[in-house]
């Protein structure tokens, strides 16, 4: 069995990759997202393709007639065609819950970064200039504690952090689609978190319904100064309008590890911003979690090999 993973490797995740496939007796070959000729040549005779996240295209399954198995190393399933894997008979699995720790750390991260302004304090100390800030910019910092936080969407990563921002001495609220009541925090109506939140850190998935949930209208009703984390799906934003709302100064600031369009154009005026915190969709990304997920690819390798049914299969 030949398994492919389409992604730009790190030393450490290759060498990982390759202890494990040989432990296995499984051959691997590890292509750039952005080497397509690689990929076509590799993929041609492979039974499994390990998903990161470039989009899985029905023409990219046709280059592989013998595969069987999509792998995605994370949650969201929403960059592969799932009509096309179905048509063709490719299963597709996910591995809830292997990134949730690291996630939860970089929204943590994140929020730290844009409510103490640490971008900017840190470029002005390089500088020499650290002790003379705009003084403006130190009104605009603050605590976590006293302060009301608000998840879209109850997981693995908010059911991580409400315990956390309590601790610190936050107000926990969030909303789900369905009750969740091992939660640690209040639960309230959408058009509550959004209008009462301090912090919104989103956490749903892409669907139908949470594409640009959070557009202009939502936008609008938040409190002034509060501040967006968003480590879920980029397209849960209307991006043109989170600029405006930041821009304006209506919203205190933002920080974001994913984008409505990947990889982002260096000209996006958000990056313009200086209440704005990004990242390069990397909230997952830790040797820690790519351990993890190499646990359950080869799990469902070897579950595939030997005709036993799938974990964690969505197609």
């Amino acid at each position: 069995m030949k398994a492919v993973l389409q992604y730009r490797a790190s030393p450490g995740f290759i060498a990982e990759l390759e202890r494990r496939a040989a432990a296995d007796g499984f051959d691997w070959a590890s292509v750039d997202e952005t080497d397509e000729a690689g990929f076509a040549r590799e993929i041609a005779d492979a039974q499994v393709l390990l998903h990161v996240l470039k989009p899985v295209t029905a023409a990219m399954m046709d280059q592989a007639p013998g595969l069987k198995l999509i792998q995605k190393l994370g949650v969201g399933v929403n960059t592969i065609d799932l009509e096309a894997a179905r048509a063709r008979g490719i299963a597709v699995s996910n591995m809830p819950g292997t990134n949730s720790q690291a996630v939860a750390e970089m929204t943590l991260a994140l929020l730290f970064a844009v409510l103490r302004r640490i971008n900017y304090f840190d470029a002005l100390t390089r500088a020499g200039e650290g002790w003379r800030p705009d003084l403006a910019v130190i009104d605009a910092t603050g605590e976590i504690a006293g302060r009301t936080v608000g998840f879209l969407g109850y997981g693995g990563v908010p059911a991580r952090l409400a315990p956390v921002f309590k601790a610190l001495g936050a107000e926990v609220i969030y909303t789900a689609r369905a009750p969740k009541p091992d939660a640690q925090g209040r639960a309230v109506s959408l058009d509550e978190l959004i209008t009462t939140s301090d912090i919104l850190s989103l956490h749903a998935p892409l669907t139908d319904v949470t594409r640009g949930i959070i557009g202009a209208e939502a936008l609008g009703r938040m409190k002034p100064g509060a501040i967006l984390i968003n480590t879920a799906r980029g397209e849960l934003v209307d991006q043109a309008a989170l600029h405006r709302a930041l821009a304006s100064g209506r919203l205190g600031g933002a920080g974001l590890d994913v984008f409505a369009r990947e990889p982002v154009d260096p000209a996006d005026p958000l990056f313009a911003l200086p209440n704005v915190v990004v990242a390069p969709h990397m909230a997952w990304l830790t040797p820690e979690t790519l351990s993890r997920s190499l646990d359950a690819a080869f799990e469902n390798c070897r579950r595939l090999r030997d005709g036993r049914p799938l974990k964690n299969q969505v197609v």
